[in-house]
C-alpha cells in the first residue's frame, strides 16, 4: 500500500498537468478502484462469469519479474472481461510454502540460539503463524503497486480454516478409494532440511564431480563398473547387465566378492542397463537409486539403507560415522589400496540435483512415505485435453503435457516437516491405522498417536480452483465460478501445478476439469536471453523500475514481450520506451482537450466528415478487431503492438498533426474533427486499459467526465470501413514521407523553411494542400520561386526551390565522394565474389558477409545518384 493509500484522491478535473507524473497517480487510484468494489465478484449476479485464480505466490515471496510478468496477463484478461459485461472474478491467494516458510523461520530461531525442537511442535507451528501474521505476504503489498484487478474479500491462504477443511476432506476421498497408500519407496532427500521433496523442489546443475571404474570379484568372472558416487558402493546388491550382452552371458546368475565388504552379489541381467555406456555392466544400490530401486523390485533384491538422514554412512565398518563425501574418498582410497580402482577421471562434469531452498545436493533414499496412486488421476487429466474439454495453448505444448501425464509415476506426497497439512491418519497401538475426515473424532486413548508428517504444498495448491470458492460445501461461489474461464501459468510448471490440479478438479468435481484453457507463456530473461540470477548479477527488482518508470511502462513492455509459449527477453531501455509510450499518450490527449475533443453526442455522419475522419475511424475500427482476435488467442505481444503502432504512427503522428490545420481554420469541419478526435481517444484508451490501466484511467476519466474506465464498456467493432479514404490518406502518407526524405538527403533541418509549387490539381491530394504544406514545412511558391527539384510522387508534382537553403556545390562535392567510396567497395567485392580460388576456400558466412557488402553498395550507389539527379545546377 503507498504512503497516501488512506487519502481521498482528488475528483477527475476537465484539465491535465502538463507532464505525465506516475508516481503521483497510481497509488491513490488503485485504492479508488478497491474501495468502490470495482475487482469484487458477485455470486449471484446473472452477468456471465469470467475466473482466473492467481498461481498463489509463496507466503515467504516478494514481488519478482516473473511474478509481475504473469500479472500483468491475467490482469489484462480479467480487466477486458469486465469491461465486456463479465462476472469477473480474479482470485487472490497465497500459499503456505512448507519448507521454504519452515526455513525461513527455524533460521530466525538460530539467531536465537534454538532451534524447532526446543520449541516443540506445536510451539513452533504457533511462531510460524506470527511470523505469517508479521512479516509474510508482503507481496500483496506490491500487486497492489502492479495495479493487479484482484477480489481481495476473497483472498485465501492454502493453511486458513476453509482450505485445511477441503484438504483433509480429498484426502480422506483419496484414501477410501485407495488411491492414497503408505509405502517404502526411493525419495529426494534433502539432508539439510531433512524432509522428502517434490522433483519441482530439486535443481540440476552440471557440477565437477569424479568418475571411477572399480573392479568387483576376480580373474575371468570379475567386472568393472562405473560410478560419480562410490560411497553408495556399500549398499550395493547385485551387478545389471543387458541381457543380450554376449562379454557377461557367462556371469549372469553367478556371484561376485563384493570389496571392501564380507558380501557376494549376483550378476542379473535388466533390459535397463544401456551395454553403450561405460563398461556395459552397472552396479545395483536399490536403497540409494530410484533407477536401481526398480531393477531391484524387478530381480527381488534386498534394499541396503546406508546413510541416515543427515546422509552419514551407517554401515557396519571401516567408513561408519563418515558424512558422504568424505566417505566417497575413504572408499575410493581404499579401493585403490587393494588395486581395484581401473580408472579415475577428475573432473567429470554432471548433471547432479540439489535443494532449491537450501542448496544441498539430494540423495536418493528410499523411506516410508505416502503416495498418490496416480494412474486413474492421470489417464482423466489426459482424456480432458484429448476429448477437448480442456485446450492447451499454444498447442504444441500439448505434446509436453502428454509426455508427462502419459507416463507420471505415483506421487510422493508426505514431507518430514511441521509446517503444513500433517496428514490425518492415525495409528493404534495394535497396528490399527485410521484415516481421519474433517467431520470424524480422531480415536483418542493410550498409544494413539497421528502421523507426524506433513503434506506436500503441491497437494493443498492442487485443490485451488475449487478449495478457494468453498468446495467441499456447494457454495454459490462454487456453482457460479467453477471451472475457472483460463489458467495463466509459466510452462515450467505444466508438469508439477497444472497436472495435479487437472487430476484434484476432475477427481473432486465429478468429471468437471479445473479450467477450460491453459495459457502457457514462458519466463522472462534479461535483454540478451540470459536467465536472470542474483548470482549473475542481471536479476531486476521490478519496484525499481516501477518507482522509476511507472507501473504501466512495466507492464507494457511486459505485456510487448510475451508471445505464448516464449521466453520474454527485457532490458531496463525498453521500459524506458514504454514510459516514453505514456507520455506521448498523455501529451496527446493533452492536446486533444485543448483543441476541444469531445465524446458527447453521436458521431456525425460519413457524408460530413473529411477523408481523414473517415480514415481514422475506418482503422480504429479494424483495430478493435485486431485486438480482440488477438486477446482470444493470447497474443499479447501482438496486441499490445498492434495498438502501440495504432496510437503512435496513425493516431498521434498522422491523425492529430493533419487535424491541426482544421482546429486552426475553425468551422464546422473543426467540430467533427473535434468529435472524431474524441471518439478515437475514447477507444484507443479503453483498448490500451487492461495492460496501462494507471495512465489510461486518469486521461479517459478527463476527456469523458465518466466515472471509471475499469467499468466502462469494452469497445465493439460497428463494422465501419472506408477502403477509398483509406487509400487516400495512404498516398497523402507516401507524399509526406518520400519528400521528407528527401529534404533529410539534402541535409535540410526538419524546421527548416522550403519554397515550393506543388501540381496536386486531378488528384486525391488536391483538398489536403494546407495540410502538406504545413507538415513539410514549404512555403508558397512567390515571384522569384525557381524550381531546382521537382519529385513526381503519385500523380502529384512537388517542386522545390532550394537555391537559398543549400551549398549546392558543396553538396555535389559531398556526394560525390561517398559516391566514390560505394563504388570502391562495389568492385572489391564484385572482384572477391568473381575470384573462384577465393570462393572455394572461404567459409559461407565470410561468402555471405561480401555478398550483403555488395548489395548495400550498389543500394547506395543508386540512392546517391538519385540525390545528384534531384539536384539544381551548381
Amino acid at each position: 500500500m503507498t504512503e497516501n493509500a488512506s487519502q481521498q484522491p482528488p475528483a477527475p478535473t476537465t484539465e491535465l498537468p502538463t507532464q505525465y507524473a506516475p508516481a503521483d497517480v497510481e497509488g491513490p487510484l488503485y485504492e479508488r478502484w478497491v474501495e468502490r468494489g470495482y475487482f469484487e465478484a458477485d455470486a449471484k449476479s446473472d452477468k456471465p462469469p469470467y475466473t482466473v485464480v492467481i498461481p498463489p505466490p509463496n507466503v515467504t515471496g516478494s514481488l519478482h519479474l516473473g511474478h509481475a510478468f504473469e500479472h500483468t496477463l491475467i490482469d489484462a484478461l480479467t480487466r477486458r472481461k469486465r469491461m465486456q459485461g463479465h462476472e469477473t472474478l480474479w482470485q487472490p491467494g497465497m500459499d503456505h510454502a512448507g519448507i521454504a516458510t519452515q526455513n525461513v523461520v527455524e533460521r530466525e530461531l538460530a539467531k536465537e540460539g534454538k532451534s524447532r525442537h526446543d520449541l516443540g511442535r506445536e510451539a513452533f507451528v504457533e511462531r510460524v503463524w506470527q511470523w505469517k501474521a508479521e512479516s509474510g505476504g508482503q507481496i500483496s503489498g506490491q500487486m497492489r503497486r502492479l495495479g493487479d484487478g484482484v477480489a481481495w474479500s476473497r483472498e485465501r491462504f492454502t493453511m486458513d480454516e476453509g482450505l485445511s477443511q477441503a484438504v483433509q476432506t480429498i484426502f480422506k476421498r483419496l484414501y477410501d478409494d485407495e488411491l492414497i497408500y503408505r509405502a517404502e519407496r526411493i525419495i529426494n532427500w534433502c539432508p539439510r532440511c531433512l524432509t522428502a521433496i517434490s522433483d519441482i523442489e530439486v535443481e540440476y546443475q552440471d557440477d565437477d564431480g569424479e568418475l571411477v571404474s572399480m573392479r568387483y570379484g576376480d580373474g575371468e568372472n570379475s567386472i568393472v563398473v562405473a560410478t560419480t558416487r562410490a560411497e553408495t558402493m556399500l549398499g550395493d546388491t547385485a551387478v545389471a547387465v543387458h541381457p543380450d550382452d554376449e562379454r557377461y552371458r557367462h556371469l549372469v546368475g553367478t556371484l561376485v566378492k563384493l570389496p571392501l565388504t564380507d558380501r557376494s552379489i549376483p550378476v542379473v541381467a535388466d533390459e535397463h542397463v544401456d551395454p553403450e555406456f561405460g563398461t556395459g555392466a552397472v552396479k545395483v544400490t536399490p536403497a540409494h537409486d530410484p533407477n536401481d530401486f526398480e531393477i531391484g523390485q524387478r530381480h527381488d533384491l534386498p534394499s541396503l539403507t546406508i546413510m541416515d538422514e543427515h546422509a552419514v554412512i551407517t554401515a557396519h565398518g571401516p567408513f561408519q560415522g563418515l558424512d558422504r563425501l568424505e566417505a566417497r574418498s575413504a572408499i575410493v582410497a581404499a579401493l585403490r589400496a587393494e588395486g581395484r580402482i581401473v580408472a579415475e577421471k577428475r573432473p567429470y562434469v554432471h548433471s547432479v540435483g540439489h535443494c532449491s531452498r537450501c542448496k544441498t545436493t539430494i540423495e536418493p533414499r528410499l523411506s516410508m512415505q505416502w503416495w498418490v496412486k496416480v494412474g486413474p488421476l492421470a489417464k482423466a487429466a489426459g482424456d480432458a485435453v484429448r476429448d477437448g474439454r480442456v485446450t492447451i495453448h499454444p498447442q504444441e505444448m500439448e505434446k509436453r503435457y502428454f509426455d508427462w501425464v502419459d507416463n507420471l509415476h505415483d506421487w510422493c506426497i508426505s514431507r518430514q516437516l511441521w509446517w503444513g497439512h500433517r496428514i490425518p491418519v492415525w495409528y493404534g497401538p495394535d497396528g490399527e491405522v485410521v484415516c481421519v475426515g474433517p467431520d470424524e473424532q480422531p480415536p483418542s486413548g493410550e498409544g494413539w498417536r497421528q502421523d507426524t508428517d506433513v503434506l506436500d504444498t503441491w497437494f493443498s495448491s492442487g485443490l485451488w480452483p475449487f478449495s478457494t470458492l468453498g468446495w467441499p460445501e456447494r457454495t454459490e461461489s462454487l456453482a457460479k465460478f467453477y471451472p475457472n474461464s483460463v489458467l495463466v501459468t509459466g510452462y515450467d510448471i505444466l508438469f508439477f501445478w497444472v497436472a495435479r490440479m487437472m487430476m484434484f478438479g476432475l477427481y473432486a468435481m465429478d468429471g468437471t476439469p479445473p479450467f477450460h484453457t491453459i495459457a502457457l507463456h514462458g519466463m522472462v530473461r534479461d535483454q540478451f536471453g540470459k536467465k536472470m540470477s542474483k548470482s549473475f548479477g542481471n536479476a531486476v527488482n521490478p519496484l525499481d523500475w516501477m518507482d522509476k518508470y511507472g507501473s504501466d511502462a512495466l507492464r507494457f513492455t511486459l505485456a510487448r514481450g510475451a508471445n505464448p509459449g516464449v521466453d520474454v527477453p527485457i532490458g531496463e531501455d525498453w521500459v524506458q520506451g514504454s514510459r516514453n509510450f505514456a507520455n506521448k499518450l498523455w501529451n496527446a490527449t493533452r492536446f486533444a482537450l485543448m483543441n476541444g475533443a469531445t465524446v458527447e453526442g453521436p458521431l456525425p455522419e460519413p457524408s460530413a466528415m473529411s477523408s481523414t475522419d473517415r480514415w481514422i475511424l475506418s482503422r480504429l475500427n479494424s483495430v478493435v478487431a485486431e485486438v480482440d482476435a488477438y486477446y482470444d488467442d493470447y497474443q499479447f505481444a501482438k496486441l499490445s503492438d498492434a495498438l502501440f503502432h495504432f496510437a503512435w504512427d496513425e493516431v498521434f503522428d498522422w491523425y492529430v498533426e493533419l487535424s491541426k490545420t482544421v482546429f486552426q481554420a475553425g468551422g464546422e469541419p473543426a467540430k467533427v474533427s473535434q468529435r472524431v478526435l474524441g471518439e478515437v481517444l475514447d477507444v484507443t484508451l479503453k483498448l490500451l486499459h487492461p495492460v496501462v490501466p494507471f495512465v489510461t484511467e486518469t486521461l479517459w476519466t478527463t476527456l469523458t467526465g465518466g466515472e471509471s474506465i475499469v467499468i466502462a464498456d469494452w469497445p465493439a467493432d460497428s463494422g465501419f470501413r472506408d477502403a477509398e479514404a483509406e487509400r487516400e490518406i495512404s498516398t497523402l502518407q507516401s507524399v509526406i514521407t518520400e519528400v521528407r526524405r528527401f529534404r533529410a538527403d539534402q541535409g535540410l533541418q526538419p524546421g527548416q523553411r522550403v519554397p515550393a509549387r506543388l501540381a496536386l490539381d486531378g488528384t486525391s491530394l488536391a483538398p489536403h494542400e494546407t495540410a502538406i504544406r504545413q507538415l513539410l514545412r514549404l512555403q508558397p511558391e512567390g515571384d522569384s520561386f525557381t524550381a531546382t527539384a521537382t519529385l513526381p510522387v503519385a500523380g502529384a508534382e512537388v517542386a522545390l526551390d532550394l537555391s537559398g537553403t543549400i551549398d549546392v556545390a558543396a553538396e555535389r562535392k559531398r556526394l560525390a565522394k561517398d559516391l566514390a567510396a560505394a563504388e570502391k567497395e562495389k568492385a572489391q567485392a564484385t572482384a572477391k565474389l568473381g575470384n573462384e580460388a577465393f570462393l572455394a576456400k572461404a567459409p559461407d558466412q565470410v561468402v555471405d558477409k561480401i555478398r550483403t557488402r555488395l548489395a548495400k553498395a550498389e543500394e547506395d550507389i543508386a540512392r546517391i545518384q538519385s540525390q545528384l539527379e534531384k539536384l539544381p545546377p551548381a
